[in-house]
């Protein structure tokens, strides 16, 4: 199991004051429960040790050698009525017989008492400066069946100088124990307390200082969005204020900027759709003089008849152009509509072939009634852009295979549902390079930056894929494993759902005013040559 991650900004917060708390209250209150036991446990065990000293040198200290064991009961029984309540054994070493041990009345015996500390009272010590006397008092904490005592001994002289009688005092100190447990409970019940207050002061500072920040990634979102009027109310001179105002500053600067852009695009548009209609007029001249320079080739002078020719495919190229560029303002204007009908796309595939007469260059691999809703027109725009740039870079036979299946999840997510249309177009060609590949889409793009001017747009291939686009699909591009491009272009079968208008029967160009018909016949618009349903150029490879 992966450790446990504090994403979570407030969290952390939440958690690192925890813990500051916890450490510092964890802290104060050992330091206090130390100190607090050591004089609680010095005091009591200091009042005990003089009470028996002293207790010891009055009572003990008056029994000689001579004394009975009856006589050195009666004083330990006086010495255990002390005030501290203590038990204690005296050790009497007679003249002339055996030891007498006097204990009072309790559990407490000999055999309680540690041998260290038998020893240590027992041992005479040299008398000297540092040394005033041979026996000392000697005291050790200890435990009994769970329960903490205070034991302690010492040999009393008698006036000879003789060791008299020897004392043992056992003390309880469970009522102290109970003392320090009470505080240990004490002091933990504060700790809880501190890390609840500070978990608490943790939110709320969390809260307060979180809040501008989720103001702040609220306002960065919507910026994101595309909603350039976003502002922060600002309030405050601190640094989260100050982060407001850049935020401000910036949102400011990117809608004047973005608002600029704007402009020069929309005037760029302009200028284009402006431009290519501009053309079509003179263009329309031209290729009318073209035509019939192109019927009298055969009786021109040998010596301008290339010239002628030169012209007459130059005339071609502009005319695709200009109608490309159209295309493309359509679509970059949002403009572009589909015109839906029922088609078979076998037959349309076979009728897009057979236009171009590229029948004996192309095998068709599709079964004849998969019917599908789809703009024809836009169909056979993709169809003759894909095909034509196979036949141009990869060389015959190119391959076309029609299938249907369950829509993949970019179309599924862009289209009605149902079945995909699949369309895959391949060659026999060395392929795309692997640094071409990602651009054969781009508008005007070159594979080659020493043919800048090809025979093609560059705009082929980026038209496919708007209309692709525009029917709720896509166009992939990719090597074969065994040489040859392949592009693939994946519908749903349905695009109804994409077409709000498509119960009109004519199609409109915008930028023509609404009661012009496009030219059916020509161009990108129609169905009949033109780059516009043409390989798409040299450089879409």
């Amino acid at each position: 199991m992966g450790a446990l991650r504090l994403t979570s900004l407030r969290l952390r917060l939440v958690v690192v004051f925890a813990l500051v708390a916890l450490i510092a209250a964890a802290a104060a209150s050992g330091i206090a429960y130390w100190i607090n036991r050591d004089a609680v446990l010095t005091r009591a065990q200091d009042a005990a040790l003089n009470d028996f000293r002293d207790s010891l040198g009055d009572t003990a200290g008056s029994v000689s050698r001579r004394t009975s064991c009856d006589e050195l009961q009666d004083a330990a029984d006086a010495m255990a009525n002390s005030a501290e309540r203590y038990e204690v054994v005296l050790i009497s070493r007679r003249t002339g017989g055996p030891p007498c041990r006097a204990a009072s009345h309790g559990d407490f015996t000999l055999d309680d008492v540690p041998r260290t500390l038998r020893t240590a009272v027992n041992r005479k010590r040299e008398v000297d400066a540092a040394n005033p006397a041979e026996y000392h008092l000697y005291w050790q904490r200890i435990d009994l069946d769970g329960e903490p005592y205070l034991v302690s001994g010492a040999t009393v002289i008698d006036e000879g100088g003789r060791p008299a009688p020897t004392g043992y005092m056992l003390k309880s100190l469970a009522a102290e124990r109970d003392d320090l447990s009470s505080l240990a409970w004490s002091l933990g019940i504060a700790t809880a307390l501190a890390l609840v207050g500070s978990a608490l002061l943790a939110q709320a500072a969390a809260t307060t200082v979180l809040r501008p920040v989720q103001r702040l990634g609220d306002a960065a979102r919507r910026l994101g969005e595309g909603k350039l009027n976003t502002r922060l109310q600002v309030s405050g001179t601190d640094e989260l204020a100050e982060l407001s105002r850049t935020f401000n500053r910036t949102a400011a600067a990117l809608e004047k900027r973005v608002a600029e852009l704007s402009a020069r695009e929309e005037s760029s548009r302009r200028f284009v759709a402006d431009m290519s209609h501009e053309l079509r007029t003179p263009l329309t001249a031209i290729t009318a003089v073209t035509e019939v320079l192109e019927e009298e080739a055969d009786s021109l002078d040998p010596m301008i008849a290339p010239a002628v020719g030169l012209v007459v495919s130059e005339t071609r190229r502009l005319n695709d152009l200009v109608e490309n560029l159209m295309e493309v303002t359509r679509f970059d204007a949002g403009t572009a509509r589909l015109v839906l009908d029922d088609v078979d796309v076998a037959d349309q595939v076979t009728a897009c072939v057979d236009a171009r007469a590229w029948l004996d260059a192309v095998e068709l691999d599709a079964d004849r009634g998969v019917m599908a809703r789809l703009d024809p027109r836009r169909l056979d725009v993709i169809l003759a852009n894909l095909i034509g740039n196979a036949l141009k870079h990869g060389g015959s036979p190119v391959r076309v295979s029609v299938r249907t299946g369950k829509p993949g999840a970019a179309t599924a997510r862009r289209a009605a549902g149902g079945d995909e249309l699949v369309i895959r177009v391949s060659d026999n060609g060395p392929g795309i390079p692997e640094d071409v590949l990602p651009h054969v889409f781009d508008r005007f793009y070159k594979a080659s930056a020493s043919r800048p001017r090809s025979e093609g747009s560059g705009l082929g291939l980026s038209i496919a894929l708007e209309n692709a686009h525009i029917h709720g699909g896509r166009i992939t591009a990719e090597n074969a494993p065994g040489g040859g491009a392949v592009f693939t272009l994946r519908l749903p079968r349905d695009a109804s759902r994409l077409a709000p208008d498509r119960d009109r029967d004519d199609y409109r160009d915008p930028d023509r005013g609404a009661g012009q018909e496009l030219d059916q016949e020509s161009g990108q618009d129609g169905t009949r040559g033109g780059a516009g349903t043409g390989t798409g150029g040299e450089g879409d490879r």
